[in-house]
Formats: structure tokens, C-alpha cells, sequence
């Protein structure tokens, strides 16, 4: 009998041990490889996540130490409060430019009013802010042939028919007004365009400030060239407004107002040399409060030049205002500037043993108490530039 004719069993057994052991040993080796690549994908998109979050941390960390707000101040050296002139009255509460604009701004406690006033081809200045009266009248349906029309191209008799409200319901000029009292309905639709000498007297009648933008009528208007003195006859011998109530802008013929009516405040709309201003006797700035830099309200108001910034409508842009040394501000909302009794986030040091340190005190920007911290600024950095 040969031998060798076939393997044994246990040959054959042997072989398929050996067999499966590796096919296990390929399994783990394939399966450690491809948990491993999966780490190293896990670390890739962690590093990418975590990185620039880890990033933005040290930004916010560190930033602090390149920048000065000037709402951080040392304990006593806040100014008092900006007066607040309402932005053709109070808009987002009734139609700009109407009386009743003027008197919701008054019965929230408004210290001024702002305006524009335009002259009327016979005469009579009243107020309005657009050249046409498109946007604040219903003039498109009682004169829809008129409506691309100078505005001071109308008589006066025509301007008192229109109705100077009813757009103010229809279009809501402000996504942030409150709904109005069946009340303030009424009476918005009942508003009609406001003659200078009426809103001058409401404003002495309540002792309020008044600031306005004086428009040249166009060529060929009756007053295109006497349209100062004809403002000027209006203040002085119509309304009888005291003078110190009348902060006066327009440039033209400067001289001339100061020698007719020298009580005005003269204010003038640009920046200049502290020199050049007093010699035109300027006691008070009137700016976007994105010209401004708290170095420059101080600057001014070391030579007795008060500074007006305009349209701050924010309470934190208010805030700003007010840590900067604003006088006053021109705003849509006085209704809700009024109410605020601090800067919503001024920051005060009162420990000087430590000045390294951070002392942190209760409270939080937009409640009654402010936020109030101490630490020692390395430079200063212009919020209002």
C-alpha cells in the first residue's frame, strides 16, 4: 500500500486553521486601518471647527486691550444727560412736520424740535422736509397733475387744503411704530401742512428750542432772493418767539441775522477751527454723530461750543452720545430716549490700588443698574468716528 496518495485529516485540519487565523488577522489589521483613518478624518474636522472658535476667543480676549470706549470713565465724570430735539417732531408717533408731530414730542418730555421750512410762492414759510409734496400729502388726489411740482411753487391757499396725515396710516414709515389709540388715528388723519409762525409759537408757548433747515426757493420764486428776510420778518414780528430759543443754521447772510436778531444761538452744520467759529460767534455744532469723536465734543466744548449730533435713534448709540459728551441729539424717538436714566453700559473705575484688575459689580447694560467695571485701557478707540 504507497503512501502519500492524500493528506490526513490532521494535515488537512492544520491547513485550515492556519487559514482562518490569518483571514481573522487581515479582518483586524483592515478594521484597526480603517478606524484609524477615521480618527485622523475625526482630528481634521475637529481642528477646523474647534480652531476657529478657539480663534474668535482670543480675538474677544484680547481686543479689549487695543480699544477705548468712552463710556469707560472714572467715577463723577459722566456729563449730564443730552437734550433731546425731536426729529420733525416725534414721527414714529404721528406725521412729521404736523403740529401733531411737535405736541407728541412735547408730551414726552422733547427739550427741542427740529424742522425744515420752505417759503410758498406768496410768502408764507411753512414747514415741510421734501421738495414735492409726493411722499407727506394727498396731493396725487387733489392735484394728481401737480405732483412732481417745487413745493414752493404753490400758494398758500392751496398747501392748507391738503392733507398732511392720512399717508402716515396707510404707509408706516417706521417698521418700529407702535399701533396708535383710536384717538391718535383720528387725529393724524386730520393734520394739515404747519406755517412756520404757528410751530414757533408752539415751541415759545412750551418753551423749547427750535433748529430748522431754511430751503432757498428755486429760480424764479417771488422770494428767491429776499427768502432770509422774509424768515427773518416771521420770527422777529410774527411768532414771538424769544430769540435764545432759536438756534440758527443757515450760513447765508450770517452777518446780517447776528446784527437783526443777536439773541440767536448761531449753529453752524460743519466742523471747523475752534478760532474761525468764535469769531463768527458759534456756540453750537450741529453734525452726523458719524463726524464726531469724543476728543472732538471735548475740544469744542473747552472753547464754550456745545456739540448737536443727528439722527441717533438707538439707545445704544445714545448712550455713546451721552458718554462722549454730547450736549444734546436730534432723534426720532424721544419717546423712548427719554426714559433712559444712564448709558446703557457705562463702565466706572473706582479702585486705583488695582489697576490690572477687573472689578466686576451687579448689573447689566439695558436694566436700571449699569454694567460697571474697572480695568486700565492701553489706548483709545473712537466710537463715534
Amino acid at each position: 500500500m504507497e503512501k502519500g496518495m492524500g493528506q490526513s485529516p490532521t494535515a488537512t485540519s492544520l491547513e485550515g486553521c492556519i487559514k482562518s487565523q490569518a483571514a481573522r488577522q487581515t479582518r483586524t489589521l483592515l478594521h484597526g486601518l480603517t478606524l484609524a483613518f477615521l480618527l485622523q478624518i475625526l482630528s481634521v474636522v475637529q481642528v477646523i471647527i474647534v480652531g476657529p472658535y478657539l480663534a474668535i476667543l482670543l480675538f474677544l480676549f484680547l481686543i479689549p486691550l487695543g480699544m477705548y470706549s468712552p463710556c469707560i470713565r472714572e467715577m463723577g465724570t459722566l456729563g449730564p444727560k443730552p437734550a433731546l430735539i425731536g426729529h420733525r417732531g416725534a414721527p414714529m408717533l404721528a406725521p412729521e412736520n404736523t403740529e401733531m408731530s411737535f405736541q407728541k414730542t412735547i408730551e414726552h418730555g422733547g427739550d427741542g424740535l427740529e424742522t425744515d421750512v420752505t417759503i410758498s410762492y406768496d410768502g408764507v414759510p411753512f414747514l415741510m422736509h421734501d421738495s414735492t409734496l409726493r411722499r407727506t400729502t394727498n396731493i396725487k388726489e387733489v392735484y394728481p397733475n401737480d405732483t412732481a411740482q417745487n413745493a414752493a411753487l404753490f400758494s398758500w391757499d392751496t398747501l392748507e387744503e391738503l392733507n398732511a396725515g392720512t399717508w402716515f396710516l396707510k404707509d408706516k414709515p417706521f417698521s418700529c411704530m407702535s399701533s396708535l389709540s383710536r384717538a391718535d388715528q383720528n387725529q393724524a388723519m386730520n393734520q394739515s401742512i404747519y406755517k412756520l409762525s404757528n410751530f414757533l409759537r408752539l415751541a415759545d408757548s412750551q418753551n423749547k428750542l427750535v433748529i430748522f433747515d431754511l430751503y432757498r426757493p428755486p429760480e424764479k420764486h417771488p422770494y428767491r432772493n429776499s427768502w432770509i428776510n422774509r424768515t427773518l420778518e416771521v420770527i422777529l414780528n410774527e411768532s414771538g418767539i424769544r430769540p435764545h430759543l432759536v438756534l440758527w443754521l443757515e450760513n447765508d447772510m450770517r452777518s446780517f441775522v447776528q446784527s437783526v436778531a443777536p439773541g440767536f444761538q448761531q449753529t453752524v452744520g460743519s466742523k471747523a477751527p475752534v478760532e474761525d467759529l468764535l469769531m463768527d460767534n458759534i456756540v453750537k455744532l450741529n453734525l452726523a454723530y458719524t463726524e464726531m469723536s469724543s476728543e472732538d465734543i471735548r475740544k469744542y466744548a473747552e472753547a464754550n461750543i456745545t456739540t448737536n449730533l443727528y439722527v441717533v435713534n438707538e439707545p445704544w448709540l445714545f448712550s455713546l452720545a451721552w458718554c462722549s459728551g454730547a450736549h444734546s441729539v436730534t432723534t426720532n424717538a424721544v419717546h423712548m430716549l427719554k426714559n433712559l436714566s444712564q448709558p446703557l453700559f457705562l463702565m466706572v473705575s473706582e479702585n486705583r490700588s488695582c489697576p490690572r484688575g477687573l472689578e466686576l459689580k451687579p448689573g447689566f447694560s439695558g436694566t436700571s443698574e449699569p454694567l460697571q467695571i474697572a480695568p486700565k485701557p492701553s489706548s483709545f478707540f473712537s466710537w463715534l468716528r
